[in-house]
């Protein structure tokens, strides 16, 4: 990929946006119970019915749950704004989660774990949309708009390098069910706070003086390809997951799994802070395809990995290449989608690295429980080959109108808006 550095405005410039501070900080402490729950939930119902059949079959209720749920709470916050959805939201998911702890200690039938995880998934806070959408209110036209989609998703990937750690670490070192009880506690203060910055959340437009008819994201051709290639980038995160923990239980060290899979994210996140300072002069749609060319041939490398060095190699290759991806993404929504209906536009995408997460954790479990050690990392490579298909193959519904205009036919505006 051709590209320049120039004078762009970077992250310095980026974090002295005034008012930044004020929702980064609480917004950083409360996605970061986000990276914890898969890998908590995993480890718990593992070690309480001895399958990993059973525990990515929880897990992927959860994920599946969170994933038809994220886009409606999107909606809701923009329409009746973030802190009257996040209140509510962060209390259900807390005791949604001790609800959930207490049937998996207590050896309930998996049924009952099953119902107990839908709460636990629909419930969980779409900080990370919501962080997105008050940067775009802070910087609307400004160039800075590319700069602070990198910063948040290294932002992501750095709870995802410090999330599985502390899950491991908990759940190994101190109890099985100590990563989910802290998932749960650190969701309800994190969201707290990051609620109650009320001064740089999005207006709501009121009634009668907005000519916006609400409408669905949805209907927006170039973000239901997004969607797929969302889809196909949680497969990498779930197979992972339950890949990794079956592997490092397979060598007799099951601390090793927060480690390796560290490792996977730190590579995420570096390459996310490189993608960040970077001016590309290839245009985005061409970028995500090439990006996610790269990611689906070295997904298809982690199967024959036998050995923990390959294998953190591997994964560290496969990490940088999920970030350019991603940023590109979210990047492409600026222009895809109308200001009134990004944070839904956002959630569609995290939900569908959910529901990719929550299909691979199921299947790859099943491989693993299965079929030989290593099985479950054939579900990356499977995920992101079929997902590239439909990207190139549809690839054209990407394109904006030049100058960022895009027309908001299918979210219901009667006229074009201009947007980043």
């Amino acid at each position: 990929m051709a590209s320049t550095v120039t004078s762009r405005p970077g992250y310095g410039q980026l974090l002295r946006t005034r008012g930044a501070w004020t929702f980064l900080l609480p917004g950083f402490a409360a996605r970061q119970p986000f990276a914890m729950l898969t890998l908590s939930l995993v480890l718990l119902v593992q070690h309480t019915t001895g399958s990993y059949g059973a525990a990515g079959a929880v897990a992927a209720v959860t994920g599946v749950s969170m994933a038809l749920f994220a886009p409606f709470t999107g909606r809701l916050a923009d329409r009746h704004g973030q802190r009257a959805v996040l209140l509510p939201g962060v209390l259900v998911h807390a005791v949604a989660g001790l609800s959930l702890t207490a049937l998996a200690l207590m050896d309930a039938p998996l049924w009952a774990l099953f119902l107990a995880a839908v709460p636990t998934g629909a419930s969980v806070p779409q900080v990370g949309p919501m962080v997105r959408a008050r940067w775009g209110v802070k910087l609307q036209d400004s160039p800075l708009m590319t700069t602070a989609a990198a910063f948040e998703s290294v932002t992501d990937e750095l709870t995802f390098v410090f999330g599985p750690l502390l899950a491991t670490a908990l759940c190994t070192a101190v109890h099985p069910a100590a990563g989910l009880l802290t998932e749960a506690g650190l969701t309800l203060i994190g969201g707290l706070l990051f609620a109650a910055q009320k001064s740089t959340q999005p207006a709501v437009a009121a009634a009668g003086h907005t000519r916006v008819e609400h409408g669905s994201a949805l209907r927006i051709p170039g973000v239901r390809v997004l969607i797929v290639t969302f889809l196909g980038i949680g497969s990498v995160f779930g197979g992972m997951q339950v890949s990794l923990a079956a592997f490092s239980e397979s060598i007799g060290e099951p601390g090793l799994n927060g480690v390796l899979y560290g490792v996977f994210a730190a590579g995420n996140m570096l390459s996310g802070i490189v993608c960040g300072a970077i001016a590309w002069k290839v245009a985005p749609q061409r970028r995500l395809v090439i990006g996610y060319a790269a990611l689906a041939l070295v997904a298809s490398g982690l199967w024959a990995a036998h050995s923990v060095v390959v294998l953190a190699a591997i994964g560290l290759l496969v990490g940088m290449c999920i970030a350019p991806s991603l940023i590109t993404g979210y990047t492409l929504v600026e222009g895809l989608v109308p200001a009134g209906a990004r944070t839904e536009a956002f959630t569609w995408l995290t939900g569908a690295v959910a529901l990719g997460q929550a299909a691979a954790v199921t299947v790859a479990g099943q491989l693993e429980d299965r079929l030989w050690n290593g099985a479950g990392f054939l579900v990356p490579m499977a995920g992101t080959a079929l997902a590239l298909v439909t990207l190139l193959a549809l690839r054209s519904r990407l394109a904006t109108r030049p100058n960022g205009r895009t027309v908001a036919r299918g979210v219901g505006h009667r006229v074009p808006v201009t947007v980043d």
